[in-house]
């Protein structure tokens, strides 16, 4: 599996495989998880997918910073990946931590589906 590297290739990808549904119930099924009260619609249009997430984790890492925390660790974002992201403004960093989310969900999503038994 090539792993996308934008938002677009990340659709693209989960449409083509049709698991675009499967992702948006990945997506709820984690927050859920982190006690965020999310629920996307399963036919929710991706660039509202992605707007309403960016809003949401803004949100949390200007309000609620140990639920943010908490979500990067249900969904599995790599630490790493996140040390390496500019923290000095915080639009910026929701747009790139909510792309890491979905990143990280979309390969959830796509192993779940290639492997399964």
């Amino acid at each position: 599996m090539a792993v996308p590297q934008n938002f677009d290739e990340l659709i693209t990808q989960a449409s083509s495989e049709n698991l675009y549904v499967k992702l948006v119930r990945q997506l709820n099924k984690d927050f859920l998880l982190a006690n965020i009260d999310l629920d996307f619609e399963e036919d929710i249009l991706p660039t509202s997918l992605k707007y309403m997430l960016q809003d949401i984790v803004f949100k949390l890492i200007q309000e609620r910073f140990s639920e943010y925390l908490n979500v990067l660790y249900i969904v599995d974002v790599p630490e790493q990946k996140v040390k390496q992201l500019d923290g000095s403004d915080i639009a910026e960093l929701s747009e790139q931590v909510t792309f890491l989310i979905l990143q990280r969900e979309w390969q959830k999503v796509w192993y779940k589906d290639t492997y399964r038994s």
